[in-house]
């Protein structure tokens, strides 16, 4: 089955609209616990230095759930809150927060989801109220270049679980390099992220996190 024609399926598309936001088909070649690697310390410190030295950043993403079905595009980020997951070409999808909520548009059969960012555990990269210094630990990898965060609330199992995989990197914020996440949802939906082509520093302008509503073509954008 090609991509088109899986995400023209409706029962498939919803799947991938849980996947960024939700949704682990754990990236084995950098997490696996064959031979762990303890953690410097102060990873985690650096892991937060990471993600707070992020202005903006591009980045291309590959999505893939758990049926090992995968999708790309390319991820634009502005702290505080600010994110845009757009999709291939030929791909109807687009999910986006303005700071506040996520939206999750599809375009191909018109309808719009939106939700709180703290209700999602990508709140754990764009929530400034979601410490991951607080709720944060240090999972152990296979590699000493390689630092793994896990991050959930106990006391709100609903927001989920994700998993920061960063990669020790000189010219990135921190020292540290976001290379991945993997998450899991209250419903245990799971998938992984990975990102290529990083990108920091450059221009964005705040109508990036946009969008055009499809249930009212004449609506100006949100």
């Amino acid at each position: 089955m090609n991509m088109k024609t899986y995400l023209a399926r409706k029962p498939l598309r919803a799947a991938f609209a849980g996947a960024l936001v939700l949704g682990i088909a754990a990236p084995a070649t950098l997490i696996a616990p064959a031979a762990p690697v303890a953690a410097a310390q102060g990873d985690l410190d650096r892991a937060v230095a990471a993600l707070r030295g992020i202005t903006t950043m591009k980045a291309n993403f590959t999505e893939t759930d758990r049926q090992g079905q995968s999708v790309k595009g390319v991820m634009t980020l502005k702290q505080p809150g600010k994110i845009r997951f757009q999709y291939q070409d030929g791909v109807p999808l687009l999910l986006v927060s303005n700071g506040k909520s996520l939206t999750w548009i599809d375009y191909g059969v018109n309808q719009v989801q939106r939700w709180p960012i703290s209700n999602s555990p990508l709140g754990a990269l764009l929530d400034p109220k979601r410490d991951i210094g607080k709720y944060g630990k240090l999972v152990p990898t296979s590699n000493s270049n390689v630092v793994s965060v896990e991050v959930r609330d106990k006391s709100r199992p609903e927001f989920g679980v994700i998993t920061l995989i960063f990669t020790r990197s000189a010219s990135s914020p921190g020292g540290l390099q976001l290379a991945s996440w993997v998450a899991l949802d209250s419903q245990n939906h799971r998938t992984t992220v990975r990102l290529t082509n990083h990108r920091y520093g450059i221009a964005v302008a705040d109508k990036a996190f946009t969008y055009r509503d499809p249930r009212r073509t004449t609506r100006r954008p949100r």
